[in-house]
């Protein structure tokens, strides 16, 4: 089973995505992508978004109750 990790920051910079990148990936992260998200006023990313995967056994990670889009499990 695959499971997904996914770290925002709204520091857009080498130094913090380096930092990201190096602390996840130790822990067994494997980085996956990013998504910038770019306002019309500038070029420079205001946000970025890093996913991660990893590969578990189910029964060492659960998975909690399926919501459905009321919010109620089901």
């Amino acid at each position: 089973m695959v499971i997904y990790k996914v770290v925002e920051t709204s520091t857009v910079t080498e130094d913090i995505l380096e930092r990201i990148l190096n602390e996840w990936v130790p822990q067994g992260w494997h980085f996956d992508s990013i998504q910038f998200v770019i306002r019309d006023a500038s070029k420079r990313p205001s946000m970025a978004f890093l996913f991660f995967v990893r590969e578990v056994r189910e029964a060492d990670h659960p998975l909690p109750p399926a919501r459905s889009p009321d919010g109620s499990e089901g």
